[in-house]
């Protein structure tokens, strides 16, 4: 053997996975690394800044249902290409391929469930189809959810993130605005109570309608809420917009929301909220007798 002939040590280097991705991830808010397994342990918040990531649909049911409760209804309604809608594809194969990413047909799952053993009705819009916009589908399973909850006489949830009307869809997804804030007149007429929930980002006809019809509108820390984007809006006004201007925290100071409940707290605040405004809705039913009666004797 040579002079300077020596077995190599043997060094255990940590190597990143075949596709490169070794579980740690940068935070886009905060910009600390962070570990994938933290983040899905932490209910999809930063463990560092808080920030809220967005969840999945059966993420959402499990945060807002007790467990094994929630029943799916409305399936057999799907989306169907009804103007044959080509922009650079055609909306069918757009259809099968938001279908194919995200496991679900449509942008909204809606159903019944408990929370905290209370029968409720809870409806979640879905990011990852198509950007959670609503179609002619989206408005029809949303109402029919709605007159479940008068039938029923269900409390109300609708979990809302979503880019808007669907343009594939051009005035039939707009007719959706008028016709799901129809049904909400309806249920808060038979004293139902509805609580909204807006989580990043809620946008576009979405916001113009269901969305901001909650008796409590929550909404998440950080999420933008807005009816146009930022950048179209100072477009169109000519000025630059106030820092933070369609973010939820800007909008509870300016009244347009009630109040912004961090993930981890947000089952046990609907919890409560929905003991108080049955509480009220039972009043409600109650005195209405009353109120008819005041009526009919100021008349005459």
């Amino acid at each position: 053997m040579g002079l300077f002939s020596r077995s190599k040590p043997k060094i255990k280097i940590q190597t990143a996975k075949k596709d490169s991705f070794s579980g740690w991830l940068k935070c886009t808010h905060c910009n600390e690394l962070i570990h994938a397994n933290e983040l899905e342990q932490n209910s999809n918040c930063c463990p560092k800044c808080d920030y809220h990531y967005r969840l999945s649909v059966d993420e959402r049911i499990k945060n807002l249902s007790d467990p094994n409760t929630f029943k799916e209804l409305f399936t057999n309604l799907k989306p169907v290409d009804t103007l044959h809608f080509v922009d650079t594809e055609p909306y069918v194969d757009r259809l099968a391929s938001a279908t194919e990413k995200s496991g679900h047909d449509e942008a909204v799952t809606v159903g019944t469930c408990t929370l905290g053993s209370m029968p409720i009705a809870l409806g979640i819009l879905n990011f990852s189809f198509m950007g959670g916009s609503m179609g002619s589908v989206v408005g029809e399973r949303l109402t029919l959810l709605i007159e479940l909850s008068i039938q029923k006489k269900l409390p109300l949830i609708i979990v809302s993130t979503s880019g808007g009307a669907r343009m594939q869809e051009s005035v039939l997804s707009l007719m959706q605005m008028a016709k799901t804030s129809a049904a909400l007149a309806k249920l808060h007429e038979a004293h139902i109570p509805y609580i909204s929930i807006l989580t990043n980002p809620t946008t576009g006809g979405v916001t113009a309608s269901f969305a901001s019809l909650g008796d409590i509108i929550i909404a998440e820390p950080n999420a933008l809420i807005g009816f146009a984007g930022p950048r179209v809006i100072e477009q169109t006004i000519g000025q630059k917009l106030p820092a933070g201007a369609q973010q939820s925290e800007f909008l509870l100071k300016h009244g347009m929301i009630d109040r912004i409940v961090n993930r981890h707290e947000l089952k046990q605040v609907i919890i409560e909220l929905l003991d108080l405004l049955k509480g009220n809705s039972r009043e409600n039913d109650a005195d209405a007798p009353h109120k008819h009666s005041t009526k009919k004797n100021n008349h005459s």
